[in-house]
């Protein structure tokens, strides 16, 4: 790995990861932790267990099922935030949860539980923190969407309330930017695409990934934050590849 700089962003750098103990927001962690100008991270999730090294990081609990929570996160960040990473999502839980194949798997519960994670914890999150942001210099939020979020992508089917959840995501990202550039020019919102990354999320579905393909997470970790640094305000309301290929809604 090169040395993370984030050269693009100021000194004194805040950042909040929602999903701290998912294992891009571990990386993430780990990786802006070393980074010489970031000041504080921030980091929230439902254990709220702290890792090691964390110099530089408060540790808070927060479930995106629970408004509450967001808002009382929310509430401990006294300094403006420069980014904001939500690194967040589900796509199965054990047996009781899997991706449909086809229509006759849909399961009103399971669609529900889907977008409660993926697309209204997410719209939570920026209710709260979007406010928290700095002003007048570059400020980022950012959320792990995906390309099977891409509607004119879709050439395979299945995978129907991910697939959903992600296109709704994705349409939030896009009216988040718009109503935000009228209140703060110096803000990018943005989906980003990690790539398959060795993960829980990933793991019953690794065996079709073709090879070469299957990231570990301080890569795409890595490559997601050089992607960060590189944006400007063009790139607000866009989903962009760990690559840093924008990809299409």
């Amino acid at each position: 790995m090169t040395e993370l700089k984030l050269d693009s962003f100021d000194e004194g750098l805040n950042v909040a990861v929602i999903g701290a103990s998912g294992a891009i927001g571990k990386a993430m962690i780990h990786l802006l932790d070393q980074v010489a100008k970031v000041n504080r991270i921030y980091a929230f999730s439902r254990s709220g267990v702290a890792l090691d090294p964390a110099n530089k990081t408060d540790f808070q609990y927060m479930d995106l099922l629970d408004e509450s929570s967001i808002a009382n996160g929310a509430e401990q960040i006294a300094d403006p935030l420069d980014l904001v990473i939500i690194t967040t999502g589900i796509l199965h839980e054990g047996e009781s949860l899997k991706p449909e194949k086809c229509i006759k798997d849909f399961q009103p519960d399971h669609f529900a539980r889907i977008f409660a994670i993926n697309t209204t914890g997410p719209a939570m999150v920026a209710k709260y923190f979007l406010p928290k942001v700095a002003r007048n210099r570059k400020n980022v939020f950012a959320v792990l969407s995906g390309r099977v979020g891409s509607i004119s992508d879709n050439q395979l089917g299945g995978w129907y309330a991910y697939r959903a959840s992600k296109a709704a995501l994705n349409m939030i990202i896009k009216t988040l930017a718009i109503e935000i550039a009228r209140k703060n020019k110096s803000s990018i919102i943005v989906g980003l695409h990690p790539g398959t990354v060795d993960s829980r999320l990933s793991m019953p579905f690794q065996s079709g990934v073709p090879e070469g393909k299957l990231f570990s997470a301080d890569f795409a970790a890595e490559q997601l934050l050089k992607v960060i640094d590189q944006l400007s305000p063009g790139d607000s309301g866009h989903m962009v590849a760990w690559d840093g290929e924008r990809l299409p809604f």
